[in-house]
């Protein structure tokens, strides 16, 4: 098949999965077409079947804001047409699927054009349910050829909020590789705690929804217990308000900022215990990639999270925002070996066992396949 994937490639979920996705789809012998304004965030170096096509946004002065949505729809529409596309996966609803639906209509009776559209959250609880933008939405789902949710809970919001005509199909998120502990790791893991002390980890794009705040002051109350550090990966704009609670606590010895980073499961295996206190979380990717690193995760309750972290299986839940019992979580984690080793190979296994992309790949293709045959 050849097809066309346009996502936000920018550092977060939705890019990360729709960058994953192609590279599988490519290995597996398909031709993928990435269309979007900028190279996607993990697609480094050269892949064969893949390419990158980027859509410029022409800039007048009577254009107060770039149409991106509109050039994009272009771009997408001449590239079914010169490469021959059968379909456009399109990740995240706004722009990306009213865009593919334009570029439909523009080929009707030229080239067929089939329409995925993969829903990751934000699209769907924040953006989508805007009333600015409820109804446009709405309508880019239902005309779409076939939908799909990373989670049970993002299908049952999307249901909720918008009442879709098209039925939604659930296709987690997924991780490509089996981690494997090396000596690089250990290097890694003893500059980043020289002392030996535990390591707490955090991934996220830093913004609000993520309380990177909680994570400071969960690692503060650990410390009240016995030494330990907290790495944190990622950037954005809950950075510098982090940098200053950090400052404030006097806890700057204790916490590691290394801002974007692209060997993300090199630094997730160096780390004792994941943290993700997110407010909203439509799945948990970060977290995914934690637990197939084999570590045990505390989280919120938020969202689609206990779909993936179950508690006291693989970690534990919290309600969001209750710090304390996030660091008591941590402190029980730490203490008790025996525990933390049986979280961390369930973790590792229910990671492989049910969200490994030779799992969930297949479901894509299947669904590919399905919609071509219409």
């Amino acid at each position: 098949m050849k097809i066309g994937i346009s996502c936000y490639p920018t550092y977060g979920g939705s890019g990360v999965v729709a960058t994953e996705l192609g590279i599988e789809l490519a290995q597996r012998g398909h031709e993928i077409h990435f269309i979007s304004y900028a190279l996607p965030h993990r697609l480094h170096g050269y892949y064969e079947n893949i390419f990158f096509h980027e859509v410029k946004v022409p800039q007048y002065p009577l254009f107060e804001y770039p149409p991106y949505a509109l050039a994009l729809a272009t771009k997408m529409a001449d590239i079914a047409i010169h490469e021959q596309l059968d379909l456009i996966h399109a990740h995240y609803a706004i722009p990306h699927a009213i865009s593919a639906y334009l570029a439909r209509e523009m080929l009707a009776g030229i080239h067929p054009l089939k329409i995925i559209t993969t829903l990751h959250g934000t699209d769907i609880t924040l953006v989508g349910a805007d009333p600015s933008f409820l109804r446009i939405t709405q309508y880019s789902i239902n005309q779409s050829d076939a939908v799909t949710a990373v989670s049970n809970f993002l299908k049952e919001q999307t249901v909720q909020t918008f009442r879709p005509t098209k039925p939604i199909q659930v296709i987690y998120n997924f991780i490509r590789n089996e981690i494997q502990t090396s000596s690089q790791c250990r290097h890694l893991r003893q500059k980043l705690s020289p002392n030996g002390e535990p390591i707490i980890v955090h991934l996220s794009n830093f913004r609000p929804v993520k309380r990177v705040l909680d994570t400071i002051l969960v690692t503060q109350k650990v410390r009240e217990k016995f030494p330990v550090r907290l790495v944190l990966i990622g950037d954005g704009p809950d950075r510098p308000l982090a940098e200053n609670l950090v400052e404030q606590l006097e806890l700057s010895k204790d916490v590691v900022f290394l801002g974007k980073q692209d060997d993300i499961y090199g630094l997730l295996a160096v780390g004792d215990v994941f943290l993700l206190p997110s407010e909203s979380e439509s799945f948990g990717l970060a977290a995914l990639e934690a637990m197939s690193c084999g570590l045990p995760c505390v989280t919120s309750d938020a969202g689609g999270l206990p779909e993936l972290n179950l508690d006291g299986e693989t970690g534990f839940l919290a309600p969001v925002g209750d710090v304390q019992a996030m660091s008591d979580h941590i402190i029980k984690v730490l203490t008790n070996p025996e525990l933390k080793e049986q979280l961390s190979q369930n973790a590792r296994n229910r990671a492989k066992k049910y969200f490994h992309s030779e799992k969930i790949i297949p479901q894509y293709i299947q669904l590919y396949e399905t919609v071509l045959s219409r």
